[in-house]
């Protein structure tokens, strides 16, 4: 095998926007309700954070790109994965984000931990906050369907935005 070499893209399961297209749509619609009052750059952050976690593929592509579309930096989306050990590449209030996020996300550990909230509910204001469960929810929903249909990675262009 050459360094070249890669191995074969998997072929998705099936298609749910086409298969369950009320589904889909109230999800598009879902997600866009949750995003309200949530900034770009941490409403990013929670998506990748969320989908590293979930083994999303799909979604860690899709976020990644769409964060660096939106001017996110190389480097803070490489140390999200490691963010408890590089805290300082994020402000308070992002760190709290993505603490929260894990808590919803990981549920087998138990019920998200009192200290966790709390740190989130000091950096956001209440209907921030409950957009904010509202995303960590939607992109946790999103991730069960790119793994459960074994959507392919790698395809995504973000939308071009104009400054």
């Amino acid at each position: 095998m050459t360094t070249n070499e890669r191995v074969p893209e998997h072929t998705p399961r099936l298609d749910m926007a086409k298969l369950a297209p009320e589904v889909y749509k109230a999800m598009v619609r879902l997600d866009a309700a949750a995003r309200h009052g949530v900034d770009t750059t941490t409403l990013e952050l929670v998506k990748i954070r969320a989908s590293q976690i979930n083994h999303c593929a799909f979604c860690v592509d899709m976020h990644s790109k769409d964060a660096l579309a939106h001017g996110e930096s190389v480097d803070r989306i490489i140390q999200l994965s490691a963010w408890e050990e590089s805290q300082h590449f994020y402000s308070p209030k992002e760190v709290a984000a993505i603490a929260l996020t894990e808590a919803i996300t990981v549920l087998t550990d138990g019920f998200v931990p009192d200290e966790v909230y709390e740190k989130a509910a000091k950096q956001f204001d209440e209907t921030e906050l409950a957009h904010l469960i509202a995303a960590i929810t939607v992109i946790n929903a999103w991730n069960r369907f790119g793994v459960g249909t074994r959507m392919v990675p790698g395809h995504y262009q973000p939308a071009t935005h104009q400054h």
